[in-house]
């Protein structure tokens, strides 16, 4: 790759501590240039400047906007916030890419739950799949839905691609947001009963991402499923809140739909249906014990080991901010 050609980096006005500005970040300190694909100019992206990065502001459903961004570029990392668009958006880049021609690799965020969204499970007799999913089609994530279809675009398009499916994050909402209110009182309070999961640290998303984007190669063609190295219950999430909080914290089981009408339906997420629908299913599939087993990939493709979740929960924004008692 030539010393000067930008890696293109979109959603990177997300949250600090998300996997795009944290790419930006890691990428920026290794010297690399970076143009950031920013849908306003406000102080986040003034901050990507102050960074070093080069700031792009544009819209990912527009296909100029994208066209634009992507000139010059020969590698990028593609990310957008939940959005009833976002195959629109992916499709876009992804001609927009193809139309180019020169592209490297297109790494792909990925979220769907993959033990369950096959082809085959999909096209299954309808006993069966409810068995798997506990519903039909029109009970899961529209989200998940949309990054399955995302990837099968891609895949067509033949643009060279690598998906890094990180089925749920510690930074998710359900964990770091909508949780907060009770965590103040001492108390954890989750719809997930005695399951055991293992969410995974944005951080070492981030760390893999940047690096496939520096060294593509090994990587195209690939699609690498992760999650965190700890597969714990509730209780054992409860303990890593108070080392975060640094106070006692207490699991308090919640009915999972009592929990998604109290902390979902009744928050300011009501007007963002497509958001809410997929916190919802994504509460339901841990519930009912969709997300359990701890593969190696992400430890090996790092060479190191993952972060735990109570070091993605001391590094968060929102819980440095409760702990600090503001």
């Amino acid at each position: 790759m030539p010393e000067r050609t930008p890696i293109l980096i979109t959603g990177a006005a997300g949250e600090i501590g998300g996997v795009s500005r944290t790419m930006a970040d890691m990428l920026l300190d290794q010297g690399q240039p970076v143009r950031a694909f920013v849908r306003q100019d406000d102080e986040r992206a003034q901050s990507l400047r102050q960074a070093g990065a080069e700031v792009v502001v544009g819209d990912l459903l527009n296909i100029a906007d994208v066209t634009a961004a992507l000139k010059g570029v020969r590698r990028l990392y593609f990310s957008m916030g939940l959005s009833p668009y976002y195959t629109d958006a992916v499709g876009l880049m992804a001609a927009a890419a193809r139309a180019q021609g020169d592209i490297e690799v297109f790494v792909n965020i990925s979220e769907y739950e993959q033990s369950f969204m096959t082809v085959d499970k999909m096209t299954a007799p309808e006993e069966e799949r409810r068995s798997w999913l506990g519903g039909l089609v029109t009970d899961w994530s529209p989200q998940q839905r949309a990054h399955w279809v995302a990837e099968q675009m891609l895949d067509w398009s033949g643009v060279p691609t690598v998906h890094v499916r990180a089925a749920f994050f510690v930074e998710n909402p359900i964990l770091t947001w909508l949780a907060l209110e009770p965590l103040g009182d001492g108390e954890l309070r989750l719809p997930f009963g005695d399951q055991r999961f293992a969410p995974v640290a944005s951080h070492d998303v981030a760390e893999l991402c940047t690096k496939i984007l520096l060294d593509p190669a090994p990587h195209i063609s690939k699609a690498y499923n992760l999650t965190g190295p700890e597969l714990k219950d509730m209780h054992g999430f409860a303990e890593d809140y108070a080392a975060a909080l640094g106070r006692p914290v207490t699991y308090v089981p919640d009915d999972v739909e009592v929990w998604n009408k109290t902390y979902v339906d009744n928050s300011v997420l009501a007007g963002y249906p497509h958001i809410a629908e997929h916190l919802k299913a994504l509460t339901r599939l841990i519930a009912g014990g969709r997300y359990g087993g701890v593969p190696d990939q992400l430890e090996t493709l790092l060479g190191r080991p993952s972060k735990t979740i109570r070091w993605a929960l001391e590094h968060h924004p929102r819980i440095q901010k409760l702990a600090a008692g503001r």
